[in-house]
């Protein structure tokens, strides 16, 4: 299994920017698949997640109405569509995926080695 991000950088505050994940080694139906979010001083943060269960998005309340999180099958890739960022959604993104159902999850089976985005004016 390997999960891989892209597309971090350094944007200002209430600008955009989409990640990508590429995938392999699983498909999207064996595992719940989402993003996690570290900063320095905070603990880790679940910021959305799709769930294998019932295939809809799950989103923090820090995120809510900003952030859109998608997949697409062919591509093996998921996608987090950020607007609106803020100050503090500074942070290393991870891509995720894990086994459970639950949002966030007591543990995450497979991440990415992240991707660094600074809101900065």
């Amino acid at each position: 299994v390997q999960l891989v991000e892209s597309g971090g950088g350094l944007v200002q505050p209430g600008g955009s920017l989409r990640l990508s994940c590429a995938v392999s080694g699983f498909t999207f139906d064996e595992y719940t698949i989402g993003w996690f979010r570290l900063a320095p001083g905070k603990e880790r943060e679940a910021v959305a997640c799709i769930s294998r269960s019932d295939g809809r998005a799950y989103y923090a309340d820090s995120v809510q109405g900003r952030f859109t999180i998608s997949r697409d099958n062919a591509k093996n890739t998921m996608y987090l569509q950020m607007t609106n960022l803020k100050p503090e959604d500074t942070a290393e993104y991870h891509c995720s995926a894990w086994t459970s159902v639950w949002f966030p999850p007591s543990l995450y089976d497979y991440q990415g080695q992240g991707t660094r985005v600074t809101v900065s004016s």
